[in-house]
């Protein structure tokens, strides 16, 4: 592969890189956090493997702690973002790469600062200052698009090559919508600055027969030597908060043949490792004969992992065939212990089928059961949260032997979801404590997510581009929860220099209650309103109101507001 790849950590790599041609355009692409953490990253690999199969480019890529040698300066500088709270980060490695941290400050010779991923699809905006180019949705079709599309116009002046790339399909240039405001702060829309422009940009949707795999492995891998394989995209359950459902629409699944098979064996040359990854990898209408295939005799040495799976699809033959390759738990998605509650999240899942799903895991063979489930969800009660201990206290009874850990995070509103207008609910940080006590002490593992982390990562999705300066003020401290509350309050008394889009001056950031805790009205425009995800907002609310519906209300008023 020539001495020009500097691979990184003893990688084996599962495609062919172009060797640069003359003039090929210096390209950097980054990732937010270590190369441990980056490189296990399946949609950064897919990005990094299209872009550095093209001749006309030479990508290097960029971690926080390693990368490849650098360009001296680059005409394309990309990040793949798939967690709100690694946003901040982008500053640090623009500062690194010394571009300016601003889209309007960014000039001819500077480069096109592009980026993809869940995270900006879903939301771009208190981001959207920094990147020239946000591509929306799945890169199969658009990366190839935007790149081709750059080439086309690369000796243009840097105006003309935003204009050129915002008229396609998915690519947002956000210096070229201008948000508006009311008189006293409120959101009213956002608007193209220039006539010809589209109104709204679309998320971009793959429909071709194949998913993802992993284009390298590495023993340096947070998931050490593994082939990650794509079953799934997206979960036909909807789960009203769950963005990887809504946002990925519609469900799709590539056919055991032609898509699962030769992608599994393609990664079986370099490793023994198969991870099978998906928002619910079990309901794959061929997984049961993928199962079947994996468990022939020729695969006896093949250690075999699964992302979580829904409860009602564990089975005796499931348990067995993963015990043989290698597993020791199985995780399963609970959401709550409470009936009433998962029917408000549309978690369709009875307690038989969750005390079933123990039940086969033992009996399968595997050690542990992991559960993860939610605190603070709309209309949750205490006793709804008493009920998820109780449930977890039964089924370590029920099943004696089965180790149990239960993952509980804090309930985030997510864009594009049903649950998109509610807020953080305040008390989810006393029922984290809660479960705790009642766990802990009686041997269940509890791994519960910071609530002020959470907190933190509702304001990153649920803000709009006045959130610029603060996420500018914290960098290079964004670890810091505390740095994060004055950095905003800052922001608000005029201490920071207002937020500007294309230069213009924004509106001072309204207050944290409203943006992180308060339920926001059906008709309120949202930062997002100018960008179609797969469902209108009309149809999510309808999906709201199913599951707030009186036949799905507490017996009593919640605990508190």
């Amino acid at each position: 592969m020539g001495d020009a790849w500097a691979l990184l950590n003893r990688e084996t790599l599962l495609f062919e890189p172009a060797a640069p041609e003359a003039g090929a355009l210096k390209t950097v692409l980054a990732f937010p956090s270590t190369y441990t953490v980056g490189i296990t990253s399946l949609g950064y690999q897919l990005v990094w493997a299209s872009l550095a199969m093209r001749s006309d480019l030479d990508v290097r890529r960029l971690f926080t702690d390693q990368g490849d040698p650098q360009h001296r300066r680059c005409d394309l500088f990309g990040l793949s973002l798939s967690w709100e709270l690694d946003g901040p980060v982008l500053l640090d490695l623009l500062e690194q790469q010394r571009i300016p941290l601003w889209s309007h400050e960014r000039g001819d010779q500077d480069p096109i600062v592009f980026g993809g991923g869940p995270v900006l699809t879903a939301n771009p905006e208190p981001l959207a200052p920094f990147f020239d180019v946000v591509l929306l949705g799945d890169g199969e079709e658009l990366l190839p698009t935007f790149i081709d599309a750059v080439q086309q116009m690369r000796d243009e002046p840097r105006h003309k090559r935003l204009h050129h790339l915002a008229q396609i399909p998915g690519i947002y240039v956000p210096d070229l919508h201008a948000p508006q405001f009311s008189a006293d702060g409120a959101l009213l829309g956002i608007k193209p600055r220039e006539a010809d422009l589209p109104e709204r940009i679309a998320k971009q949707t793959w429909r071709g027969n194949s998913l993802s795999h992993s284009t390298v492995i590495t023993p340096e891998a947070a998931w050490p030597d593994i082939h990650m394989v794509e079953v799934v995209r997206s979960c036909p359950e909807l789960c009203r908060f769950c963005l990887a459902s809504y946002l990925t629409l519609p469900f799709r699944t590539p056919s055991l043949d032609d898509g699962l098979i030769p992608a599994v064996e393609k990664g079986l040359q370099a490793t023994r490792r198969l991870g099978l990854l998906g928002a619910s990898v079990t309901q794959h209408p061929q997984f049961s004969d993928l199962l079947e295939w994996l468990d022939q005799d020729r695969f006896d040495d093949l250690r075999v992992s699964v992302s979580s799976v829904r409860a009602a699809t564990v089975t005796p033959q499931l348990a067995g065939t993963l015990s043989r390759r290698g597993s020791k738990s199985i995780t399963i998605a609970i959401e709550s212990g409470s009936d009433r509650m998962r029917r408000v999240v549309n978690k369709k899942l009875s307690r038989e089928e969750i005390n079933d799903a123990a039940r086969y895991a033992k009996e399968g063979g595997l050690k542990s059961l992991k559960l993860y489930g939610m605190v603070g969800l709309p209309t949750e009660q205490d006793d709804d949260v008493e009920a998820t201990a109780d449930l977890l206290l039964d089924l370590k009874k029920q099943t004696p032997g089965l180790r149990f850990t239960l993952g509980v995070s804090t309930f985030v509103p997510k864009a594009h979801t049903p649950f998109q207008w509610q807020g953080v609910k305040p008390e989810a940080d006393k029922r984290l404590k809660r479960l705790a006590k009642r766990l802990k002490p009686k041997g269940v593992e509890l791994r519960p997510e910071s609530y002020g982390w959470s907190v933190i990562q509702a304001l990153l999705s649920r803000s709009d581009r006045r959130l610029a300066p603060v996420i500018a003020a914290v960098r290079g401290s964004q670890e810091s929860l505390g740095g994060w509350k004055k950095a905003y309050r800052a922001a608000r008394s005029e201490e920071l220099p207002a937020a500007s889009s294309a230069g213009v001056p924004l509106p001072r950031p309204p207050a944290w209650e409203e943006v992180v805790h308060h339920t926001w009205a059906d008709h309120q425009i949202l930062p997002w309103c100018h960008l179609d995800g797969p469902l209108p907002s009309d149809t999510l609310l309808k999906h709201q109101r199913e599951a707030l519906s009186p036949e799905n209300a507490p017996e009593s008023a919640p605990d508190s507001v």
